[in-house]
């Protein structure tokens, strides 16, 4: 089993000049022209490569040719169409306002990352061929950083679509990946292209110095537990600061050495000791190598038998009078390929040896995400190398070796998803103690990275080892797996590909790219269940102003202005829009945006963005969504085409605003119904009612208790208290997030609710993702998407709520703004998508950055607490201090959403507390028993029946 690719065929030969100068092509360093022409097929010529204002010299001119050939082959292996050149009618586009993903380098490297950006964000994903495709410009405001412009690129779409495109005016990168090298070809442009840039950035020359040096990648992994390593001594000639001293690391020997001669005697002593070291475990082999970055890619490597200590030494000191300062020398422990079937005899012929290519991607909140794993298989007597092996998934490479047992093929796979987690978390805390400077720019960031790992048996277990970090060689071998170089077979089901999660994290970071520094105005603070939004924030550089009632509220205090202002009159919303708008030009505020997540807020945002000449929905719009009769009304009314018709979803209702229309209701819509507040929220005063004297009843009850405002803050009673019946609609209850931008449907989110409590209908449970078949999931989306198309909402993120009958979705009602409660995190948690984020990119008219299908990375079944049922627990075992202490320990998701424990008739929810599972059978296990051991289930709150839908 060999521990590094040998790059050439010299690499049984004498070492010598030869094994240590093999060239790369021109994105690692390389020079010259590009190698001969090899490629076979029928595309056009006769395109449009060179860029208007840069023109390329010979040389440069041929490589992006060989380049521009290499995409079409790569395409037409895939069974994808030719590139289209369209480059004669430039794109317009709008520059700084859309997403603008951008990839330098070769398109056999990068070509699954770029079909799968291509699906994820159409148009936004771009491939540079040339360097001169590409320029930068100083950056206003932000001394020694420089935007990035794209004058010309390879544009990728659904479907495998591509095309040659001239962009003028040039549009701006929102995010820059390379490939690098420090050599006189492309690599060191694209290294400078990729320094000091104001967007984000996913690879630098910096970054690649440290992450290609063999030796400090090394002692790194050695330090993590979860990862183990060859034994390795290293000969390392005036090391850098990120190697000398520190505590040392298992089975690593470090020699500093601070001259190259006369090293004879500490040589043989060191190398010695080694060879017969217990660290080496079954190893009967030695590999040589060299390490530092003037080393990357281009040398070969000798074997040696462990026993053979003379050769040992005599290339060791014969390497040393090759290296330079920061440059090492290592010998490590060739791992002994595991005989499989393991425990047992090894299958008869030679002996298999197994390399395991692991892609792991930076997720949301800095997680490391295991996205693919690919392995190769050849004899254990031969180098085991990327680009000469066939790549296959790691139960048929397991089984090529014996091994079929599916419980054990489990074991393997969550030890090598273990240790490349931890490999790309060793990345990432070496990365957070580096300066801008050490990293090449204050926007660079590892966002993947690919684990080689080397299968062999420690301790009478099968155990990954790690090799070495790359990134592009594994990522284009997870290509080769996903069938890319191979035209589509019917009836083969897709499954992710492995860069998805990097495609998600290259939009994050854009998003966070388009919004940094936009000045948005916010109607409406909220209380503790917001909390989130000011650290949010701060986080991603927006710069709030804020309008509330309350002079005191503690977000006064978090904000660049802070306007008090009584919101909670709502009849004089128009009257209050154009006196704040007045407002906000006296105190000279250039705003980008302005928008509320406040339901009593909504429709005075909308007018006031009117005013103001923001991007809104129609206040029509808002006003029909805000008064729950009216939507359904206008939604029965609503018969298409085209079909179905929202019409289809509506629930027949009457409203209420007198004990005579109680009367006219009962006649109208079938009993038993369910009575609320016109305008309510958080379903508070909602109720069951069976028969015409408990909806009197109700009714009474309701005009004395919940008069206004002040008898309840925050359910929006500063609308009044009119009520509405509507018919009681039996089935599963569920929630869908939608984002809309344009009419257009850009990500949905459903979720399933537990039963309530009847006849209250405050909520009691709920589990995302949801549980449904995909189809009930697609009915669910459609209508909820339906439903806000009828109602005139266009732009926003939305919140719908509905049932899941026997007959299909019926709507209960829509909430124009964010979900409430746990929504907005838990979406972050499982999909890595912000909902806050998305309501200010499409407040400041910018479409979302989001990922077109969006995956779950796991399932959330959580449980509400009510101060009416857990008073006694929520002040002592399930007290918020607990509750916090076991969030902060990752055993439980906890969503405060009051501050104070107040008992009270009518109520909303006190907390959410949630647990995380790979399953929903699992969470819901975990959050059953956490349940039980803090007494939060009980005779009067049965969590296992509230947990009974998500079965």
């Amino acid at each position: 089993m060999l521990s590094l690719d040998p790059l050439g065929p010299e690499c049984d030969s004498p070492l010598g000049s030869k094994d240590l100068e093999e060239e790369e092509g021109p994105w690692g360093g390389g020079s010259g022209l590009p190698p001969p022409g090899c490629f076979h097929g029928s595309w056009h010529h006769d395109v449009a490569l060179d860029c208007k204002g840069s023109p390329e010299g010979a040389e440069a001119r041929a490589w992006t040719v060989y380049y521009y050939s290499l995409l079409q082959s790569c395409l037409q292996q895939a069974g994808l169409p030719e590139t289209q050149d369209r480059s004669q009618v430039p794109r317009t586009g709008c520059p700084g306002a859309e997403v603008t993903l951008c990839i330098l380098g070769s398109p056999s490297t990068f070509l699954s990352l770029l079909l799968e950006g291509g699906v994820q964000s159409p148009g936004n994903m771009l491939l540079c061929l040339s360097p001169a495709w590409l320029t930068k410009v100083p950056a206003p405001g932000q001394p020694g950083e420089a935007a990035l412009l794209v004058s010309k690129a390879v544009s990728f779409h659904p479907g495998g679509l591509t095309f040659l495109d001239d962009f003028v005016p040039p549009r701006r990168a929102t995010y820059f990946l390379a490939g690098l090298g420090l050599g006189p070809g492309r690599g060191r442009e694209a290294a400078e292209l990729a320094r000091d840039l104001t967007c984000p950035t996913g690879a630098s020359a910096e970054l690649a110095r440290l992450l290609e040096d063999r030796l400090l990648t090394r002692r790194l992994l050695a330090r993590q537990g979860d990862v183990s390593v060859p034994a390795t001594l290293a000969f390392t000639y005036k090391p850098p600061a990120l190697l000398r001293g520190g505590d040392a690391s298992p089975g690593l020997r470090l020699v500093e050495l601070n001259g190259k001669e006369g090293q004879e005697t500490l040589v043989k002593e060191e190398v010695g000791a080694f060879l017969h070291s217990e660290a080496l475990g079954d190893a009967l082999q030695v590999a040589m190598k060299l390490s530092g970055w003037r080393w990357r890619g281009r040398q070969a490597m000798r074997l040696y038998p462990r026993a053979e200590l003379g050769p040992v030494v005599d290339t060791v000191l014969a390497l040393l009078e090759k290296l330079e300062e920061e440059e090492s020398v290592l010998v490590e422990a060739v791992c002994p390929p595991a005989q499989l079937p393991f425990p047992g005899s090894p299958l008869p012929g030679p002996e298999l040896a197994l390399r395991i290519c692991a892609v792991v991607c930076r997720t949301q909140g800095d997680r490391p995400l295991l996205s693919k794993v690919v392995c190769s298989v050849g004899r254990g007597d031969r180098p085991l190398r990327h680009q000469s092996s066939l790549p296959r998934t790691l139960e048929a490479a397991l089984a090529q070796c014996g091994l079929g047992e599916a419980s054990q093929v489990a074991v393997v796979r969550q030890r090598v998803k273990a240790a490349a987690e931890a490999a790309l978390a060793a990345v990432l805390t070496l990365e957070a103690g580096l300066s801008a400077e050490q990293r090449g720019g204050r926007q660079v960031r590892t966002d993947f990275l690919g684990v080689d790992f080397a299968l062999t048996v420690a301790g009478r277990a099968l155990t990954p080892v790690a090799l070495e970090l790359n990134g592009g060689l594994c990522l284009e071998a997870c290509g080769a797996l996903e069938g890319l170089w191979a035209a589509p077979r019917p009836g083969l089901a897709a499954e992710e590909a492995a860069a998805a999660p990097l495609v998600e994290t290259m939009l994050r970071r854009s998003a966070r790219c388009l919004m940094e520094g936009k000045q948005l105005l916010l109607l409406g603070a909220g209380g503790v269940s917001k909390k989130f939004v000011w650290e949010a924030a701060r986080d991603y550089g927006l710069k709030l102003h804020l309008v509330d009632s309350d002079p005191n509220h503690f977000a006064s205090q978090l904000v660049q202005t802070f306007i008090h202002f009584n919101i909670t009159e709502h009849q004089r919303d128009e009257e209050n829009a154009r006196v704040l708008a007045e407002l906000v030009r006296a105190r000279g505020l250039q705003l980008d945006g302005c928008f509320s997540y406040w339901d009593d807020c909504l429709v005075l945002t909308s007018l006031l963005c009117q005013e103001l000449g923001l991007p809104c929905n129609p206040p029509a719009a808002m006003h029909l969504a805000k008064q729950k009769s009216r939507t359904q009304l206008h939604l029965l009314c609503h018969h298409g085409p085209p079909w179905p018709a929202p019409s289809l979803y509506a629930v027949p209702c009457c409203p209420l605003e007198s004990e005579a229309d109680v009367d006219r209701a009962v006649r109208q819509v079938p009993l038993p119904g369910v009575m609320k507040l016109e305008f309510g929220a958080g379903a508070v005063g909602v109720r069951l009612v069976e028969d015409a004297s408990q909806c009197h009843e109700h009714f009474s009850r309701i005009a004395r208790d919940l008069q206004g405002e002040a008898d309840h803050p925050g359910i929006g009673l500063g609308w009044g208290n009119a009520m509405l019946l509507m018919e009681f609609i039996e089935g599963t209850e569920h929630d869908v997030d939608l984002v809309l931008f344009g009419g257009r449907l850009l990500a949905a989110f459903v979720s399933d609710n537990g039963p309530t409590r009847l006849p209250g209908f405050t909520e009691t449970a709920a589990c995302m993702p949801t549980g449904l078949a995909p189809e009930q999931e697609a009915q669910l989306v459609q209508a909820a998407f339906r439903c806000c198309l009828g109602c005139g909402l266009l732009d926003g993120v939305f919140n719908v709520e509905l049932k899941l009958t026997r007959a299909g979705p019926r709507l209960i009602e829509i909430n124009p703004r964010m979900g409430g409660f746990y929504l907005r995190d838990w979406i972050l948690e499982l999909y890595g998508v912000d909902l806050l984020l998305a309501a200010a990119m499409v407040a400041c008219g910018l479409r979302p950055a989001l990922p077109a299908h969006p995956r779950a990375r796991g399932h959330l079944v959580g449980v509400m607490c009510l101060v009416s049922q857990h008073l006694q627990v929520l002040s002592s075992t399930a007290s918020r201090e607990t509750l916090q202490a076991l969030h902060d320990q990752g055993l439980l998701r906890l969503n405060l959403l009051e501050e104070t424990l107040v008992p009270g008739e009518y109520e909303e929810p006190y907390c959410s507390v949630a647990c995380a599972g790979p399953s929903p059978a699992e969470a819901r296990l975990r959050l059953l028993g956490l349940c039980q051991g803090l007494g939060i289930d009980g005779p009067h709150y049965p969590v296992a029946y509230f947990l009974s839908h998500f079965k």
